[in-house]
């Protein structure tokens, strides 16, 4: 049987350059046992992604784990990705794992899930392309 010390989590990090999210679930998916935003730390829209505004969020899912007893996560990392997004994290999502790790949260995992599009819509700018 379980103890609370044995509880293993997945940490989901998206993170883009508009914004950082940190959503924990338990390992179905099923239950959301933590969740903060970039928009629940800061109130000035443009520090929302900022690199000490995920550190703040992280802090605060850390604090939340540990009430819960857990202290094992797999943590999957998503930029925005798909077919006009940025296919690289934004500025939140070291900090963030860094920061967990700090807190006492053992991460077992580290995967990158931003989705890639392959065949798909035709991207803008034309036959030559966009020119600058």
């Amino acid at each position: 049987m379980a103890t609370k010390t044995d509880l293993v989590g997945i940490a989901n990090i998206y993170s883009s350059y508009n914004n950082t999210i940190i959503h924990v679930t338990d390992m179905t998916g099923a239950e959301t046992l933590s969740l903060v935003s970039g928009g629940q730390i800061t109130k000035q829209q443009r520090l929302e992604a900022h690199a000490n505004t995920a550190v703040v969020a992280a802090k605060r899912v850390a604090e939340s784990l540990k009430e819960k007893g857990m202290r094992k996560v797999h943590i999957r990392v998503r930029a925005q990705g798909g077919h006009n997004g940025s296919r690289h994290p934004g500025p939140g999502a070291q900090p963030t794992i860094r920061t967990l790790t700090k807190n006492g949260i053992k991460i077992m995992s580290i995967e990158d899930v931003t989705p890639i599009p392959h065949g798909g819509c035709r991207k803008k700018g034309g036959r030559r392309g966009r020119r600058v």
